[in-house]
């Protein structure tokens, strides 16, 4: 293999540059030549190809977001786009293809390989949602910031003795919101993977105000409602005035944490020296603190476990 390319995908998360650094310098280190994709797979597409050099990734360790951009791509869904993507690799000379991303990002690189194209996935989303990995660039620094905002939120709950309903992303998954309640001491985490009963919720909060509790925090993953509706059923139900702090896309920015500018580094290094091996398909992932690679379809074919200990600590701390 003599040249192969990088590119991001999906929604940002911090990490991501320092992701593509690595994924520059470690092939450049090895011998090759790498060139980057702008724009993810709608660039790819559009053949938004650019040779890069060790300087094309200098002061980007320490940024947020993503220096080679990101799209949403509907035509890459298409046999069509695909195809046109693979053809553009081609006429690049491009032998192998590292993809920094999520769930989508994964899926669209599966395709490819498919088609003959070695490519190889490093996780890179704040939901923490890829199977096969322990955790995901971003959601560390993702998960700061939320613990950031809760400690604010606090001051402001404690002053004016209410409770506040804090919304997180995370899509389908609840890592952001249970390991965020769990660190800033939330009375109540709803998470996806755990159905609940609003009379629970009802229950806990009066009963921490009947033993003098003057404020308390709520911590919602998007995946399971809406703050605001939350906050409908708790005023019809049993009368209770709650305040809400939608966090949105604050938590996809900002300098990446010292874990995930580690994270990127091994990921990015790791998945060049799997195509230097020739080979594709495959993802990169974090397991017992080891680097490790495996089938990408094992992304798809399997279902992450629900962290139910976690769950279930949360429980026991906020009483």
């Amino acid at each position: 293999m003599r040249k192969i390319a990088v590119l991001t995908s999906g929604g940002d998360a911090p990490g991501m540059n320092a992701a593509v650094r690595a994924v520059v310098r470690k092939a450049i280190f090895e011998g090759l030549e790498v060139a980057g994709v702008l724009n993810g797979y709608q660039g790819l597409i559009e053949g938004k190809i650019e040779l890069l050099q060790l300087g094309s990734v200098g002061d980007i360790i320490q940024r947020g977001g993503t220096m080679l951009r990101s799209a949403r791509c509907p035509e890459f869904k298409t046999a069509e786009g695909r195809e046109k993507a693979r053809r553009q690799l081609k006429l690049n000379g491009i032998e192998g293809l590292v993809v920094i991303g999520g769930d989508g990002s994964f899926r669209g690189a599966l395709e490819l390989s498919a088609l003959g194209m070695p490519c190889v996935c490093v996780p890179a989303t704040i939901d923490n949602d890829i199977v096969g990995t322990q955790f995901t660039i971003g959601f560390d620094t993702a998960l700061n910031t939320i613990i950031d905002a809760i400690d604010k939120i606090r001051d402001t709950a404690t002053s004016h003795e209410r409770t506040f309903i804090v919304e997180v992303m995370g899509r389908d998954a609840g890592d952001l919101a249970l390991w965020a309640g769990l660190a800033g001491g939330a009375e109540t985490i709803l998470v996806p993977e755990e159905s609940f009963q609003l009379t629970d919720i009802i229950e806990r909060l009066k009963s921490g105000s009947g033993r003098g509790k003057k404020h308390s925090i709520i911590i919602v993953a998007e995946g399971v409602m809406k703050a605001e509706e939350l906050a409908i059923q708790l005023k019809n139900e049993a009368d209770i005035d709650t305040r809400v702090s939608v966090l949105g896309h604050i938590q996809r920015g900002g300098s990446p944490s010292g874990q995930d500018r580690v994270l990127a580094s091994q990921f990015g290094a790791r998945a060049v020296e799997v195509l230097k091996e020739g080979r594709g398909g495959i993802a990169i992932g974090m397991r017992n603190r080891q680097v490790v690679d495996y089938e990408l379809k094992e992304v798809f074919d399997k279902k992450g476990d629900p962290p139910m200990e976690m769950i279930q600590l949360s429980k026991e701390l906020s009483i």
